[in-house]
């Protein structure tokens, strides 16, 4: 089976998140996906399996465990299935999920990829006491469907800077937690955010760039900001841009994708 390693919502190599990304030419067994995240290590592993009707089965794992939704690892299965010459240049793919319906993705502009996701909306819910691990002042909490929990800081600054105790914070009821706040004067982005999965991810539990977590953060300042459609930048040490358009109760996801490796899986 073929396998890359793709670098998602950037332009260049050795930014953005990484994510592995396995062409599957039968069904494969959950425990086995399972074992090659973990050997990837990478924060999410993607599985594609083109189906009968000419969509394709899609299931994303970290590795520790199978995941809901994830965006990085979606943009850079669509970019090699383009890349590799599966899918024309030109044409939608359709992603058939387990928990969260039909995804689908099509060329945009200048390279990039949109991407249709559903939005999740965080609602206003008093923060869980393990929150202070983040060790910094926050303002507005809340939580979406996903328990994705969103954390206003006051400023961007403050985003770059939070250094939160993982082991404490993994107490929390989160899947994840998105801190955010508007971007500086002057950027050409809107908002900034870092995203931390304690439950999900070894290590210091940063994802890098996370697509489903602007699922909640279009929603959240687009009514804040007064317009749907905004550019976010995820100020990991890697760093990247996610556009996001919201569109009802639908995001669309713009980012870009590097391939940086690809080769034979022989187990």
């Amino acid at each position: 089976m073929r396998i890359s390693v793709v670098d998602a919502f950037t332009d260049r190599p050795f930014s953005g998140n990484p994510a592995a990304v396995c062409l599957l030419d039968a069904p494969a067994d959950a425990a086995w996906m399972q074992d090659v995240a973990a050997e990837m290590r990478h924060s999410e592993t993607a599985f594609v399996r083109r189906a009968d009707d000419g969509t394709f089965e899609l299931r994303w794992f970290t590795p520790l465990n199978e995941v809901a939704l994830c965006g990085h690892a979606t943009l850079a299965t669509a970019h090699t299935l383009y890349h590799d010459g599966v899918v024309a240049a030109g044409d939608e793919i359709r992603f058939r999920t387990l928990r969260s319906g039909i995804l689908t993705v099509r060329p945009g502009a200048e390279g990039a990829l949109e991407m249709d996701f559903p939005a999740g909306p965080p609602v206003a819910a008093p923060a869980p006491a393990e929150f202070a691990a983040l060790g910094t002042p926050f303002g507005w909490t809340g939580r979406n469907a996903l328990n994705d929990w969103v954390v206003e800081l006051p400023d961007a600054a403050a985003v770059r800077a939070v250094a939160p105790g993982i082991a404490d914070l993994a107490g929390a009821d989160a899947r994840l937690v998105i801190v955010t706040a508007p971007a500086d004067p002057g950027a050409d982005h809107d908002f900034v955010s870092r995203t931390f999965a304690p439950r999900s991810l070894p290590g210091d539990a940063e994802d890098p760039v996370t697509g489903s977590a602007h699922c909640a953060l279009a929603p959240y300042w687009a009514e804040r900001l007064g317009r749907d459609a905004l550019t976010g930048y995820q100020a990991s040490a890697r760093g990247g841009r996610v556009g996001v358009r919201l569109a009802g109760d639908r995001v669309v996801l713009t980012g870009r994708a590097v391939t940086v490796l690809s080769g034979d899986l022989l187990v």
